[in-house]
C-alpha cells in the first residue's frame, strides 16, 4: 500500500488532508506530539469524518497510524524512508520545529531509494511549501542536496476547509463543512489523490482562496468580537456586519480581478458563496477560534495586510481593509496568548508602532494613517 507522512494529527489533519489520501488508497502515518491522539490512532486505527449538513453524513477513515515525533525520531524517519507523500497541516509557524527531522529523513531516503517523495505543506500561508523547503536546506549539505535534485519535489499549495474546534472528548472523531478546496501547484504528473486538483500557477487560487475565505473569515470574528457576539454565523446574523465583509471582500476582489484577470462574475458569485458557507449553524465555530493569533494574522503577508497593501499599490480603495485591520489591532480575548501579547504592545508603544512592528507599515504610510483613523472610530 502506499504510504503518507502528514506532519500534525489534529483535526484540520485528520478531518482533511489525511482523510483525501486514506479515501485514494493510502496508508496514513499521522506525525504530532499529542500522546493521546497517536496512541488512540494506533488503537483503532481509524476514525469518523461529519458532515456538518441536516444529514450528518458520516465517512469512516482507515488504514492510520501515528507517531510521535519528539519520542520516535528513528521510526519517523523510517515511515520518511518509505512514503510517496510527505504533507503538513501543522500551522506555517510550526514548519522550522519539523524542518529539522524531515530532513534527517530525506538523508536516510536518498541513501536507499531514488523513488520519488512529493512534499507539500497544506498550510494558509502564501508558498508555505516553500518556506518548508527552506527550512529544511537549513540542516543540509550542498552534496545532499545535489542528492535530492529529481527525487524529492516541493509543491505549493491552497487548501480550504472549515474545521471548527470540536468537543470530542476523547474520540478522534471530526466535524467538518462539506465543502472542501485543495489545489496544487505542479507540472509534473504526480500519484492521483483524491480531490486534489492539479494546476500550473496556483498564484490566482492562492490569492483568492486567502483574500476571500480567509480575509472574510476574520473580519466577521473581528467585528463579532467587537459586538460580543459569540458564533460566526451569528455575528452574520447581523446584516450591518454582513455588508461591512461583502464591503471588504469587495476590495480584495478589486485587486484579485485587476491583477489576475478574473470574471468580476464569477468572482461575486464567489463571495456570495463563501459568506453562505459561514452561514453554516451546525459548525457552531465560536468568533474566538477564528479570530485567534492576531499577530500572524496581521503578518506583512496575510490576510488582512497583504490585500490592503496590494490595493494601495494598484490605486485601489482599501478604506474597509483598513477598518479590518483596526479591529483586529482591538481583538483582547484574554485566552489567547497573542492578542494579550498584542494588547500590551499597543500599551507600551502604540497603534503605529505596533503596524511598523507586526505588518511591516512605515508609521507614516497612507495605510497606516486609514488604520489609525479607523481604529480611533471603532474604540468608541
Amino acid at each position: 500500500m502506499k504510504q503518507v507522512v502528514h506532519f500534525g494529527a489534529g483535526n484540520i489533519g485528520r478531518g482533511f488532508i489525511g482523510a483525501l489520501f486514506s479515501q485514494s488508497g493510502f496508508h496514513v502515518t499521522f506525525v504530532d506530539i499529542a500522546d493521546q491522539i497517536i496512541d488512540q490512532l494506533n488503537k483503532d486505527k481509524q476514525y469518523d469524518v461529519k458532515l456538518a449538513t441536516d444529514q450528518k453524513e458520516t465517512v469512516t477513515i482507515s488504514n492510520v497510524s501515528g507517531l510521535n515525533n519528539l519520542k520516535q525520531e528513528t521510526e519517523v524517519v523510517e515511515a520518511i524512508k518509505g512514503a510517496t507523500y510527505l504533507t503538513t497541516a501543522i500551522g506555517p509557524n510550526i514548519l522550522p520545529r519539523i524542518a529539522p527531522l524531515i530532513a534527517k529523513g530525506l538523508i536516510e531516503r536518498v541513501k536507499t531509494t531514488d523513488e520519488k517523495l512529493y512534499v507539500i505543506a497544506c498550510e494558509n500561508q502564501i508558498s508555505a511549501t516553500d518556506l518548508l523547503k527552506g527550512y529544511i536546506e537549513e540542516h543540509l549539505d550542498a552534496e545532499t542536496k545535489a542528492h535530492l535534485s529529481n527525487k524529492i519535489y516541493f509543491f505549493n499549495s491552497a487548501v480550504d476547509r472549515i474545521v471548527p474546534i470540536q468537543n470530542n472528548q476523547g474520540s478522534l472523531d471530526v466535524l467538518v463543512e462539506p465543502y472542501y478546496e485543495w489545489v496544487v501547484e505542479t507540472t509534473e504528473s504526480i500519484p492521483p489523490v483524491e480531490g486534489m486538483k492539479i494546476v500550473s500557477d496556483l498564484a490566482p487560487f492562492i490569492e483568492r482562496k486567502l483574500f476571500t475565505v480567509n480575509t472574510g473569515h476574520a473580519v466577521i470574528a473581528y467585528l463579532g468580537y467587537l459586538e460580543n457576539k459569540t458564533t460566526i454565523d451569528q455575528t452574520l446574523a447581523d446584516e450591518a456586519i454582513v455588508k461591512q465583509v461583502k464591503e471588504t471582500l469587495g476590495e480584495t476582489g478589486a485587486y484579485l480581478i485587476k491583477q489576475y484577470g478574473l470574471n468580476p462574475d464569477e468572482h461575486e458569485q464567489y463571495i456570495n458563496k463563501i459568506i453562505q458557507r459561514f452561514k453554516n449553524a451546525y459548525l457552531n465555530d465560536a468568533v474566538t477560534r477564528v479570530g485567534r493569533s492576531p499577530i500572524r494574522k496581521l503578518g506583512p503577508n496575510d490576510r488582512l495586510v497583504r490585500p490592503a497593501t496590494e490595493a494601495h499599490k494598484a490605486g485601489l480603495s482599501y478604506t474597509n481593509l483598513a477598518k479590518a485591520i483596526a479591529s483586529a489591532l482591538l481583538f483582547d480575548y484574554k485566552e489567547d496568548e497573542e492578542a494579550v501579547k498584542l494588547q500590551e504592545m499597543i500599551s507600551a508603544h502604540g497603534v503605529s508602532h505596533v503596524l511598523k512592528e507586526v505588518s511591516g507599515l512605515a508609521e507614516d504610510s497612507d495605510i497606516t494613517n486609514e488604520v489609525l483613523k479607523q481604529y480611533e472610530q471603532l474604540n468608541k
